[in-house]
């Protein structure tokens, strides 16, 4: 695994990169980045899903490449470090399924989810440890 941080516009990451952020199981995505994500990506499905049966916590969801980890049941509620942890894992089987050799993100779950970046960083890393996979964490 390559870890790096970065300044810079996740959405202006190349279309190599997956890119990841966090949801509620309802799909709402009506603030923080998730917003950006619902428009650069055309989440509908996603949310229609969610619609008939919401989505599973802890897991993650790929649309496109869109990769949305499931950390909450409601988008107003917050994540703890476990949902957080068994969403990241998720996302790795993911990559590793589908041949995913590029990640990009923000500081996952430390936005309006409030939880601390060191933490996440090390959950990060070490489900990514064992992988060949590049992650960039871009922040502005």
């Amino acid at each position: 695994m390559e870890f790096t941080e970065i300044k810079k516009d996740l959405f202006t990451m190349p279309d190599t990169y997956s890119l990841a952020h966090c949801i509620s199981s309802d799909a709402k995505m009506g603030a923080g980045i998730a917003v950006l994500f619902r428009k650069h990506f055309k989440l509908a499905s996603l949310q229609n899903m969610a619609n008939s049966s919401p989505l599973v916590i802890g897991t993650c969801y790929k649309v496109d490449r869109a990769l949305n980890l499931v950390t909450k049941a409601k988008y107003f509620q917050k994540p703890t470090y476990q949902t957080l942890t068994l969403a990241i894992e998720s996302m790795r089987d993911i990559c590793l399924q589908e041949g995913i050799a590029q990640l990009a993100m923000p500081q996952i779950g430390c936005g309006l989810d409030k939880l601390q970046w060191g933490r996440v960083r090390e959950i990060i890393k070490d489900a990514f440890a064992e992988t060949d996979i590049e992650i960039v964490i871009c922040t502005l």
